[in-house]
């Protein structure tokens, strides 16, 4: 599944070791984490499905992230994330097309993507990659007591 974009960054699946990365590039390039952005979590994640945390490395460092994620029925998408001074060279782009390919390759004939609405850069780089809002969907959400 590696595949090196127009920019040189190398997409593929992310290492055990490499978590803490990710959780770094989440925090400086969206200025906040969720509820569920921890290392326990992301540990989770890829315990259950090994392939499903992509990573986009670039010069030896971690400089995106996609969570691609198949639950039997339908592709999901979330956190989509590139370090902002690598933006605009291509790199969400091949993160959402190694997503989708990996989706299809397990049998997704639908995909969704968690988008946050009020951040106007993420939606229009999914609105470019073809995904359109679902006006009739709405997101309910509940955190489980530990």
């Amino acid at each position: 599944m590696p595949a090196e974009s127009e920019s040189g960054a190398l997409i593929r699946a992310s290492r055990p070791d490499e978590l803490t990365d990710v959780l770094e590039l989440w925090r400086e390039s969206r200025g906040w984490t969720g509820k569920t952005d921890d290392l326990a979590s992301l540990g989770a994640l890829i315990e259950r499905d090994r392939e499903s945390l992509l990573v986009a490395e670039l010069d030896g460092r971690i400089v995106g992230s996609l969570i691609a994620a198949w639950d039997g029925w339908r592709g999901n998408m979330y956190r989509l994330t590139v370090d902002p001074s690598c933006r605009r060279r291509g790199i969400a782009r091949l993160l959402v097309a190694a997503g989708e390919d990996r989706l299809r390759t397990l049998g997704a004939k639908r995909l969704s993507a968690l988008v946050w609405k009020e951040d106007g850069r993420a939606v229009r780089a999914w609105v470019s990659a073809g995904y359109e809002h679902d006006e009739g969907t709405g997101r309910f959400v509940k955190t489980l007591a530990e």
